[in-house]
């Protein structure tokens, strides 16, 4: 799998704790990496991160991004092979409430780990993860190229764009070539679902609290289109990337996009119908709710073009829509009914990705 380049190797995750950083320990692991992981706390309760008792099978360490001299030690210290980072202020909604945050977090964070970059003296492979988000939606119906205008008209998304600009001036100003110690590169993915996301203002994750408890959830966009993806579809990009990076010179300094296939591009009210299903509602409209209280601007349709990451990477995406809402639902079923060992379902799910990539003979799989 991914031609065993972080097999016995050194990787360190920021935002390990969080959603995304959760399912790429335990891929990682899985992949037989030794694994370090930055995060400033345990984001949510639950927690994926706790439930699937990580701490105990990592160097776990809780440090902020924007405390450039702790994470500059506890990088230099572990000397990884291969760098991923994905810490960040996630959430749209809470960068309308404290946009300093948001932006310290965003661009300040990805800053500081450049910094540190810029001074390891040991051989690193880096994976900046950015966002989908980062383009400035124009809302057009093709989806945006590498290439395409970084921006936003929300703080979110200006902040994802800002961190590509620091990301593109620290690259030509003092990692101009793949000559030097390090090589990095931004990967770029959204709308992601899958099990153990519990995260506010998520949809996904406000069904599943919202479902457990016998209540309906609260929509306020239901026909809003976006390209869902399941959690490993990206970070098999990511990790797909990393090993281009070792392989390929051409990919130091480059952005990927890492998206679904277009027919996956589904209402939000299509998605909770179908989620909905693995719930037993008797009908649909008992399910959710829609409601008038929009309180911020959200895109009505963002797509990304993957060809570059299919050209350069010979990365494509793995499942389709049906499986990826059943990876998401049985998930979060096994977790509510009380199953102890969701390490052990959680693996399972990898390995039954994995097995669905070999039968497409997926190249990135190998």
């Amino acid at each position: 799998m991914f031609g065993n380049v972080y097999k016995n190797k050194k990787v360190l995750i920021t935002g390990h704790t969080g959603f995304k950083g959760t399912w790429l320990t335990t891929w990682l692991l899985d992949l037989g990496a030794d694994v370090c992981g930055i995060s400033k706390d345990i984001p949510t309760k639950p927690s994926m991160f706790e439930e699937l008792k990580l701490e105990n099978k990592i160097e776990h360490n809780i440090a902020d991004v924007r405390d450039l001299s702790t994470i500059d030690k506890i990088i230099t210290d572990f000397s990884p092979d291969f760098l991923f980072h994905l810490a960040a202020q996630p959430i749209v909604s809470l960068s309308y409430s404290d946009p300093l945050e948001t932006i310290s977090s965003n661009v300040m964070g990805t800053a500081n780990i450049l910094e540190v970059l810029r001074k390891l003296e040991s051989k690193c492979n880096a994976v900046i993860i950015t966002s989908d988000k980062c383009y400035e939606n124009v809302e057009w119906v093709w989806g945006y190229k590498e290439t395409d205008h970084v921006g936003g008209r929300d703080i979110y998304s200006g902040s994802k764009g800002a961190a590509e600009i620091i990301f593109h001036a620290y690259q030509q100003s003092f990692f101009p070539t793949s000559d030097g110690n390090v090589k990095l590169a931004t990967g770029r993915a959204g709308n992601v679902i899958g099990g153990g996301d519990w995260a506010a203002d998520r949809i996904v994750a406000d069904c599943m609290r919202a479902w457990s408890n016998k209540e309906q959830v609260e929509i306020r966009c239901p026909d809003a289109t976006r390209p869902w993806q399941h959690v490993l579809e990206p970070l098999s990009g990511y990790l797909a990337l990393g090993q281009g990076l070792v392989n390929d010179a051409k990919n130091h300094g480059e952005q990927y996009n890492f998206g679904p296939r277009s027919e996956q591009n589904h209402t939000v009210k299509d998605l909770l119908s179908d989620l909905s299903d693995f719930w037993h509602f008797e009908n649909t409209s008992d399910a959710y709710v829609v409601t008038d209280n929009i309180p911020f601007h959200e895109a009505g349709l963002l797509k990304l073009n993957c060809d570059k990451a299919l050209f350069n990477l010979k990365w494509e995406a793995n499942l389709n829509y049906t499986q990826c809402i059943k990876f998401v639902s049985e998930w979060y079923y096994e977790f509510y009914r009380g199953n102890k060992d969701m390490m052990k379902f959680t693996s399972d799910q990898i390995n039954e990705y994995q097995c669905f990539a070999k039968e497409k003979q997926l190249v990135w799989c190998e």
